[in-house]
């Protein structure tokens, strides 16, 4: 991903509750049992919430919610176990998570109902293979403007297998910011989330995300969170920090 960026380490306050099922007898001043006719000792249900994103989802390999970002990177060996080759109208061959795939499907289905047609441009990939790009990039526009566009090796979300960039005739196929303007590009941007994809960079949040404003690149995660962070208007980034999950600087990071 892009420059560093400062973040912290999650800490989680759990408070609990405890009841009292005796009853006490102020008459003969010892406790008594629940009068015979309701014998039976009654429990409080007490339903807990799973929360979406917890310290060990968000910082394990191969999590659906796993942070990736220039603080925070992958294995120089890590690879999805699941990966699936994308059979959509592509505009090369790529491959994806199989949770993920499934949910793309139904996004470009979605465009289809509505006679736009979204394209696969680039999915899954390699440590190796954004090492390549990453140094190609560097060569042809030097270390800082690369740095804006392009991951370091590892810090690429396309390694997490989550990731679709995508596009349309259009936008002339490409990746670029004119994506937004177009009639495919506003569908991505305004129903992505129900099918468990979030716009990951947002505009105006470089500083962030590390990352210039990408609206054809969409991240997985699950439907729940998806509308979750598509409603708050925040970058995963926020989100988390807004869920007491805060993130340790750069300088910090082991």
């Amino acid at each position: 991903m892009k420059k560093m960026i400062g973040l912290s380490v999650l800490t989680i306050f759990l408070v609990g509750c405890t009841g009292n099922n005796g009853i006490i007898n102020k008459d003969d001043h010892k406790v008594t049992s629940t009068p015979a006719e309701t014998n039976e000792q009654v429990e409080e249900e007490v339903v807990e919430e799973t929360p979406l994103v917890t310290e060990e989802n968000v910082f394990t390999e191969g999590t659906i919610e796993q942070l990736v970002n220039p603080a925070y990177a992958l294995s120089e060996t890590y690879e999805p176990s699941d990966l699936v080759l994308v059979d959509l109208v592509s505009t090369q061959e790529t491959y994806l998570r199989s949770e993920a795939y499934e949910a793309l499907k139904e996004l470009f289905e979605a465009a289809n109902e509505e006679g736009l047609q979204l394209y696969a441009v680039s999915g899954y990939r390699s440590y190796a293979m954004q090492e390549t790009l990453y140094n190609n990039y560097i060569f042809q526009h030097g270390q800082e403007e690369a740095d804006r566009f392009s991951a370091k090796p590892g810090t690429s979300e396309h390694q997490t297998g989550l990731v679709m960039d995508v596009s349309s005739e259009s936008a002339w196929f490409g990746l670029s910011e004119s994506f937004e303007a177009t009639p495919e590009g506003e569908f991505v941007k305004n129903n992505a989330h129900k099918y468990g994809f979030v716009v990951r960079y947002l505009k105006g949040k470089e500083d962030i995300t590390g990352y210039m404003y990408e609206p054809w690149h969409i991240r997985y995660f699950g439907k729940e969170l998806a509308q979750e962070l598509y409603d708050s208007g925040l970058t995963y980034e926020e989100y988390l920090e807004n869920n007491n999950i805060s993130l340790t600087p750069v300088s910090e990071v082991k």
